[in-house]
């Protein structure tokens, strides 16, 4: 029985379809040797290769959840004496793409897979998965501030920014943070619009996915929800 080409390069490399297609279009991809077009199929036994390096015949989706800790970045590439995340995972799960990112100096919970597609649905905008925050500030929200960023919203850049906010305590520096979106740094530049630095910010929540009990530097295996 025949599959998509595009559907198997994007389980083999974890990536997401569109990748694939982009692979395909750009003459990357051979298929015992020749070449192919968008909208390929393959046969059992065929062999495959991509940029001249054969992809494997099969491999499962895996799903890691893990709490990312202060002081690493979560790309795979190492920023000058920064280590990544992947220096706290065992290299099976090298190949494994970050969802998302959370910045060296943010926390918390981190999503790994080689399924292109669910990166793709946990992140593009129009999936609207929700992420929840545990954010504290350098000096306490004005109410009125709190009000603008609720309500309103900041003009950033990039945009316009809205944030839920929850306060945690009667200091009005600690807050838990709701949003749908998860532009770079969003949550840090629309505070910093209005004069605040964020000094903490921890990720509980992602989609159906929660931190849990999983500590700082671990990971765990979940199913796809």
């Amino acid at each position: 029985m025949s599959e998509r080409l595009n559907k198997h390069i994007a389980l083999q490399l974890g990536i997401s379809r569109r990748e694939a297609d982009n692979l395909i279009e750009y003459d990357h991809v051979r298929i015992n040797g020749e070449k192919v077009t968008l909208g390929a199929r393959f046969e059992d036994g065929d062999d495959i290769t991509v940029k001249n390096l054969p992809l494997a015949k099969d491999t499962a989706f895996v799903y890691l959840a893990m709490n990312k800790p202060i002081g690493c970045v979560s790309s795979r590439r190492q920023q000058g004496e920064t280590p990544t995340i992947y220096s706290l995972l065992p290299e099976r799960y090298h190949n494994l793409k970050p969802v998302g990112r959370l910045d060296k100096d943010s926390s918390g919970l981190i999503l790994l897979t080689n399924d292109g597609d669910f990166a793709f649905e946990m992140t593009h905008p129009k999936f609207y998965k929700t992420k929840i925050y545990e954010v504290s500030l350098d000096t306490e929200l004005a109410p009125l501030h709190q009000q603008i960023i609720g309500d309103h919203g900041i003009q950033l850049e990039d945009g316009p920014s809205q944030l839920v906010l929850e306060r945690t305590d009667d200091t009005r520096q600690h807050w838990i943070v709701t949003m749908h979106e998860g532009r770079n740094r969003q949550i840090r530049r629309t505070f910093s619009a209005l004069g605040y630095t964020v000094t903490k910010l921890h990720r509980t929540d992602f989609g159906h996915y929660a931190l849990g009990d999983i500590k700082p530097g671990k990971f765990s295996i979940v199913q796809k929800q």
